[in-house]
């Protein structure tokens, strides 16, 4: 390296467009320590927050989606894209990086749009199995675009490089052996362990599930890690029926050391985000997906179903639930044959080394001109 590198990131609006984001800054950080970033985000998003305690710069632009709930709301909007699209010019053109990247979000469809037309290359990670709007407009313009999965609608097929999610480092190197992990974590290491998953805020759908499924557990015996979220977390750990269970449930609001929960996990009740999905994978656990309805364009439904078709999930829709949850939640507890097999299916879409895949490509990509 000649000079000293200047990176644009872009993404955001939600955790699963920042982390991807944060974590090729991170890989190219660890090789050129000396390499100046700047992101771009959308004022008043959680990137604003996020992307200076990962420890780098940002500059915000006026941007937001249309809002379907309230069409007036969305006047102003042609006016806000014209602004976003100026000051990200301008952002960049005072910045002059030598590439930029982005992870799909409001900020970044004007950063790279604008980065494209100033000559600058760019590159699309896409989390989901489905193309978001932002990066389906953008990958006309891109060198490469980096996926999750084999096949992504909306993506020219020969731009496309299946190198995973990037993920939390402390998940690819933290994971430890299942009945030691239990141990740790105050379980029987001879019992069947459920973890319960729905995102930091939680997931009413699964909270309820459980609820309705308590005596379940209790006849079967097996022992259930459930991450609650903010939402429920006080009234269920009030409710007597669940205190009546003692060591057999353990209710946590958030669960920090996710690792540790991964490892002690026999199966594992999850929600189907994009970055949780290939979390799961790595941590090669059996998995039964219950899928968020209204995430946009039904991306959750479409991330399980790419698992399922492999044999490396089963999935249950909300709407289901009552009907359906325990059942198939037995079929994969019930029988080790059926676990193991899911945990081999998994491997497919593991990528544990899916940011230093990415920016290998980034650097193969762009070093001729550095």
């Amino acid at each position: 390296m000649n000079k000293k590198l200047k990176v644009v990131l872009s993404g955001g609006g939600t955790g699963g467009h920042i982390f991807p984001a944060i974590a090729i800054a991170d890989e190219i950080r660890k090789r050129f320590p000396d390499t100046e970033f700047l992101f771009i985000g959308a004022n008043g998003k959680m990137e604003m927050e996020k992307v200076p305690q990962a420890g780098y710069k940002i500059e915000g632009i006026d941007i937001a989606g249309i809002d379907r709930g309230n069409l007036f709301s969305n006047l102003g909007l042609p006016f806000k894209i014209l602004k976003s699209l100026s000051k990200s010019k301008k952002i960049i053109k005072n910045f002059a990086p030598d590439f930029a990247i982005g992870t799909g979000g409001f900020a970044s469809g004007p950063a790279l749009y604008e980065a494209s037309r100033l000559g600058i290359p760019i590159f699309i990670q896409e989390q989901n199995a489905h193309a978001g709007v932002t990066n389906k407009i953008l990958s006309k313009k891109a060198k490469a675009v980096f996926t999750a999965y084999p096949k992504v609608e909306g993506f020219p097929s020969e731009k496309i490089k299946f190198l995973g999610n990037p993920i939390r480092e402390n998940i690819v190197t933290g994971m430890t052996e299942t009945a030691l992990a239990k141990e740790k974590m105050g379980l029987d290491k001879d019992k069947l362990t459920i973890l319960s998953v729905g995102g930091s805020l939680g997931s009413r759908t699964l909270n309820n599930a459980w609820k309705d499924n308590l005596e379940n557990l209790k006849e079967k015996g097996y022992q259930l890690i459930w991450q609650t979220g903010k939402l429920d977390y006080h009234e269920l750990n009030n409710e007597s029926r669940i205190s009546d269970l003692g060591s057999q449930i353990q209710l946590r609001e958030f669960i920090r050391d996710m690792e540790l929960a991964y490892s002690a996990a026999d199966v594992i009740v999850s929600r189907a985000g994009a970055i949780a999905i290939s979390e799961l994978a790595v941590a090669r656990k059996p998995v039964l997906l219950v899928p968020f309805p209204f995430a946009a364009e039904d991306h959750q439904t479409k991330n399980a179903m790419n698992l399922v078709e492999k044999n490396a999930a089963r999935m249950v829709k909300d709407s289901e639930m009552q009907e359906k949850f325990w059942n198939t939640l037995e079929e994969i507890c019930s029988s080790e044959n059926v676990r193991k097999e899911m945990s081999q299916n998994l491997e497919y879409f593991a990528k544990p080394n899916a940011a230093k895949e990415i920016v290998d490509e980034i650097f193969k990509t762009v070093k001729s001109t550095m």
